[in-house]
Parts: C-alpha cells; sequence; structure tokens
C-alpha cells in the first residue's frame, strides 16, 4: 500500500517515524513519501518538505505566514495526487491537516488521523469536521475517547506513543558525562522547543536561572533541526553546554528541568525528572487564547491527572523571581519527592505501551475495509 503521512512538528516526527517502522512490519509492501523530519526518513519515508519549515506558533505568527501556510496546502494536494497514496495518514497539526481531511475526502481517499488534535480544548466545533472527512480517528489520552462519544463519533484508544519511544538507559552518567565534556555538578535540563520562535523567547528566561544555581550545571537540549551557532548566538558568554538531538538521554541523566509546555512536558515526566513547566507567547496571542481555550491546565502532565502535579508558570508569572523559586522546590526535599511519586501515578495511568504498533495495525486494517 502507498501511505501518504502529513507530520508538522518535531513530536510528531517522533511518533510517525514508530508509526512507520511498525507499518512495515505489518504491510512489506508500504511505501511511504511524508512531510516530517529525520526520525521519519531514517524509517524509509521519503520527506517532501521538512517540519521546521511548517511550524508557525500563536495567532499573531500565523497570520504573519498565511501566503506560506497557503501555499504550502497547495503544494501538498498537487503532490498527493501525484502520489496516489491509497491512504493520508495526519499527525496532530489541526490547521494544516484538517484542511487536508476535507480536501482527501472529496478526492474519494481514505484519510486516517493519528493523535487527535486538542479539540476538546479549544475550536469543539472541530469535531464535526472529523466526523464528516475522517475515517479512522486514533487518540492517544485517555479522557479523549469519552469526549469523542459525547458526539457520537467512535475513536480507537490507542496509548500514549511516548511509551514506546522512551529509550532504555543506554549510557552510564561517567560516559555521558566525557562525551559531551560536562563536569561533575548535577545537571538541570532546558528544554526551550522546537522552533526558533519559541526558542528566542524561552531560552533567555531559562537562562537567568544559571547565576542562582552555581552548584548545578546547567545543558540545553538542542532541536536536531536547528544549527548550535543559533543557540550559542542566544547563551552569548554563559558556559551553558548545548546537547543537540539527544534530548532523552540528557534527561536520562539531569537532576531537574525547566521545559517549555508541550509533548517534551510528559517525556519529562514519564523518563522521572522534576520539572518546571514554562510558556510566555506574544501577548496577543496569549491573550486570545486565554479566552477561548477550554482547559485548566497547559501541560500535558496535569491534563491527564487532572491536578496540578507541575508547576506551570504562564505569561506574566514567568519572572526571573518565580522561575527561581519553583526550581528550588524540586531540587530537594519534599516538594521533590511528591513531583517523582506523582509521576509514577501518571505511568501507571497511560499504561504500558504499544501504542505505535496498535495504530499501525489499525491503519494497515482500515484500508482491507
Amino acid at each position: 500500500m502507498k501511505y501518504y503521512i502529513i507530520a508538522g512538528e518535531a513530536s510528531g516526527d517522533l511518533h510517525a517515524s514508530n508509526l512507520i517502522k511498525h507499518l512495515k512490519k505489518k504491510d512489506e509492501q508500504a511505501e511511504i513519501r511524508a512531510w516530517g523530519g529525520e526520525l521519519m526518513e531514517a524509517q524509509g519515508a521519503k520527506i517532501v518538505k521538512h517540519y521546521r519549515d511548517l511550524a508557525f506558533m500563536g495567532f499573531v505568527e500565523v497570520l504573519f505566514n498565511l501566503k506560506t501556510i497557503l501555499t504550502n496546502i497547495s503544494f501538498c494536494k498537487k503532490d498527493i495526487l501525484k502520489y496516489k497514496p491509497d491512504a493520508i495518514v495526519l499527525i496532530d497539526y489541526p490547521g494544516f491537516n484538517l484542511r487536508i481531511a476535507e480536501w482527501a475526502h472529496q478526492e474519494g481517499i481514505k484519510v486516517i488521523y493519528y493523535i487527535s488534535p486538542q479539540i476538546w480544548a479549544w475550536k469543539k466545533n472541530r469535531v464535526f469536521k472529523i466526523k464528516k472527512y475522517v475515517d479512522e480517528m486514533m487518540v492517544i489520552l485517555p479522557f479523549e475517547e469519552d469526549f469523542y462519544a459525547k458526539y457520537d463519533y467512535p475513536v480507537s484508544y490507542v496509548g500514549h506513543p511516548l511509551l514506546d519511544a522512551l529509550p532504555k538507559p543506554i549510557t552510564q552518567y561517567d560516559q555521558f558525562r566525557e562525551e559531551y565534556q560536562l563536569d561533575e555538578k548535577p545537571i538541570i535540563a532546558l528544554l526551550p522547543g522546537s522552533r526558533q520562535q519559541e526558542i528566542k523567547k524561552m531560552l533567555n528566561i531559562m537562562l537567568s536561572q544559571v547565576p542562582h544555581f552555581p552548584d548545578y550545571q546547567f545543558v540545553i537540549a538542542g532541536a536536531p533541526s536547528l544549527d548550535k551557532k543559533f543557540y550559542q548566538d542566544i547563551i552569548g558568554n554563559d558556559e551553558v553546554k548545548i546537547i543537540q538531538n539527544k534530548t532523552h538521554q540528557l534527561l536520562q541523566h539531569s537532576h531537574a528541568a525547566l521545559v517549555t509546555s508541550g509533548t517534551a512536558t510528559l517525556e519529562t515526566a514519564l523518563i522521572g525528572i522534576p520539572e518546571v513547566v514554562c510558556y510566555k507567547g506574544s501577548r496577543i496571542s496569549y491573550e486570545i487564547a486565554k479566552r477561548i481555550v477550554d482547559i485548566k491546565y497547559i501541560s500535558l502532565v496535569n491534563l491527564i491527572m487532572d491536578q496540578e502535579i507541575v508547576k506551570e508558570l504562564i505569561q506574566q508569572e514567568l519572572t526571573d523571581k518565580n522561575l527561581k523559586h519553583e526550581l528550588n522546590k524540586i531540587l530537594i526535599g519534599e516538594g521533590r519527592t511528591k513531583m517523582l511519586n506523582s509521576f509514577e501515578q501518571l505511568k501507571e495511568k497511560l499504561g504500558s505501551g504499544g501504542a505505535s504498533e496498535r495504530a499501525a495495525e489499525i491503519t494497515v486494517n482500515c484500508l482491507k475495509a
């Protein structure tokens, strides 16, 4: 079978790559053309466009890049028609992918969606578009199945793919430290995001903590799609190391982390590293979002557990003083112990893994139906 997969972000590249690995086991004739990144390419997908050219965050940013987005949509449609896939597999990335889903349905192409858009948080009316244009929806959060049931739309809960993607311990700390020329101080990992826009906003705020914690070393998890010089220009003269494309390994050897809101907050928790969740967008985008987003929390950890497990410092609350206070609380003592215990409960709630394999099986069976 021929599959056309669209992933518009780093996390989508990760989950799509694991899906592709299992698709090829279940369909030995699988041919895959895709929008994504290096991880999908490593599994044998032919990458048409890289996600770094697609990722625009915030209402204002999307508006400014609307011409590029529309050009990409037009190109995508032409490329799909030329490729003639048996199915399109969409990975999250709703603003773009739901437009493609509607068009593909009208063209008579089967539409499979893996990792539901977070329509339970905002734009709930998108559920009607999904019901109309998506042939199979696979969800990864426990509460999403119940959400869709309210709209009489059956979906398949496959579990969270991060449980499959997390690495087993592969390096000793001494070996890791030597490889990346780190000293013996405990590591505080900085995860400022994967997009240039958010990194520029978040990294300076995170770096403000370096002078407050001289007994720790701060190490940046660099995105694979960005050059090291991009980070070095932001760091300036601070003695902060950058380790690219090794986020999971860095977290495994870290004592704590400062994490930009997104999938990385859940990755950090599942690896078992206490964290402070950070977010700061443009003021206009934030004010718009505040009025239309219907959720109590922004981090997946808190959303899944339906309580505040990790501290979220959002917009004006994300200050040097507040960040120092919250980071102190998770380095030692009761706050750290409580968070680590909650992370164990989170793992129990998400189950034992196998999401990528189940998603591949559902995808192949959907084409046989």
